[in-house]
């Protein structure tokens, strides 16, 4: 996979990041959305396919991106299809930093050394060139607006943009209501970006869905929550507090 073009686990995170404090919106959704936008990326590249809600490993060859290759390493081990809720909701402790470094290298954003209560060592995230994070939202807002139907990719980011919460983030107050709106509506044009998507808000949810059968002509509804999943996260370091 060239790196000539952002990936969505890039483009979730830029989307995410506040201009004005160099923090991440949703922060502990946005970590699920992050293994989410892998997933989607790894299917957008044949890597992996939807089995029902389950993840098929289709093609083991590596993509050329570290993280993406790890992550896809870890589901061919699985050595049969994985729940994409269950992959999701386990621990991806770090992933975000990961990702806020490698953009970091890439020149797209830069650290801000700073100081929590003027004792924690703080690490805050302002992005370098701007102009990438509007391209991006453009693509959002142009969905919105025209409602013409995206194509794959800015329809997985629209759906994983809902799913982790930052719809308030992006098309605030009263008037951004009927925007946020159209932005969950977004979901159902990826069939990918809609699994991972309900994944995600599963696991905020703190339930594993039921498995899923084929819907019947007409619509069946999607089934019911039932088996619990513990929460991955863990207390930040002390020592050093991340982007947040």
């Amino acid at each position: 996979m060239g790196r000539s073009r952002r990936t969505l686990p890039e483009e979730l995170l830029l989307l995410a990041l506040d201009p004005a404090t160099g923090t991440t919106a949703q922060p502990q959704s946005l970590d699920l959305g992050l293994a989410g936008a892998q997933l989607v990326e790894l299917a957008l590249a044949g890597r992996i396919a939807p089995d029902g809600d389950r993840i098929a490993v289709v093609m083991p060859r590596p993509t050329g991106d570290p993280t993406l290759d790890s992550a896809l390493e870890l589901l061919r081990r699985r050595g049969s299809p994985v729940r994409a809720v269950h992959w999701i909701g386990g621990p991806r402790l770090g992933l975000r930093q990961t990702y806020l470094s490698h953009l970091e290298r890439c020149g797209m954003v830069h650290a801000v050394e700073g100081q929590m209560c003027g004792v924690l060592p703080t690490t805050r995230y302002q992005a370098t060139d701007t102009a990438i994070s509007r391209e991006i939202r453009a693509r959002l807002d142009s969905a919105i607006r025209t409602g013409v139907p995206p194509d794959p990719r800015t329809a997985a980011l629209a759906a994983l943009a809902h799913a982790v919460g930052l719809g308030k983030h992006l098309y605030p107050g009263n008037e951004g209501r009927s925007s946020r709106s159209r932005l969950r509506d977004l979901i159902r044009h990826d069939p990918m970006g809609g699994l991972v998507a309900h994944a995600v808000m599963d696991v905020q949810n703190g339930v594993a869905a039921q498995p899923r059968r084929s819907p019947a002509p007409g619509g069946a509804g999607r089934q019911a929550a039932a088996v619990p999943v513990r929460s991955q996260a863990r207390p930040g370091s002390m020592a050093r507090v991340a982007a947040h």
